[in-house]
């Protein structure tokens, strides 16, 4: 599954050179990841309240191809790349809404418990995620 997430670049998000500073290209993947989950049917809010479960960034990459600019609109692509009980990795695109292809880039993120310390996610989640338990 592919969930697309729009934007409107903000002047405050761009440098002198009137070009998006590279540190909003992470805000707009927890954007995207954001919406990829609400689209799974899973709120993050809720798997944090009702069980615990935190995504802890353990890895962000991402190349940046073309520069965007203010008022341009930007759609961010965002699948899951891989997952595990233990973690997820979230790929995603951010194009210009004339298809150009701005950045593509990975989060991988750890499962852990309120105290930060590693766990298994809930199989309940499994599905969201994409993980099968294995015969």
């Amino acid at each position: 599954m592919t969930v697309e997430a729009r934007l409107r670049v903000r002047y405050a998000e761009t440098d002198q050179m009137g070009i998006v500073y590279h540190s909003h290209y992470l805000v707009w993947m927890e954007l995207g990841r954001v919406e990829y989950c609400r689209a799974a049917g899973l709120r993050y809010r809720d798997m944090e309240a009702q069980d615990g479960v935190l995504l802890v960034v353990a890895k962000a990459e991402c190349r940046f191809l073309a520069p965007a600019r203010y008022d341009d609109e930007v759609v961010v692509e965002t699948a899951i790349a891989k997952a595990n009980p233990r973690l997820v990795t979230f790929g995603y695109k951010m194009r210009r809404e004339d298809g150009c292809l701005l950045a593509e880039g990975e989060t991988t993120h750890v499962f852990c418990g309120r105290e930060m310390q590693r766990q298994k996610l809930p199989e309940k989640y499994w599905p969201a995620f994409g993980i099968t338990p294995r015969n």
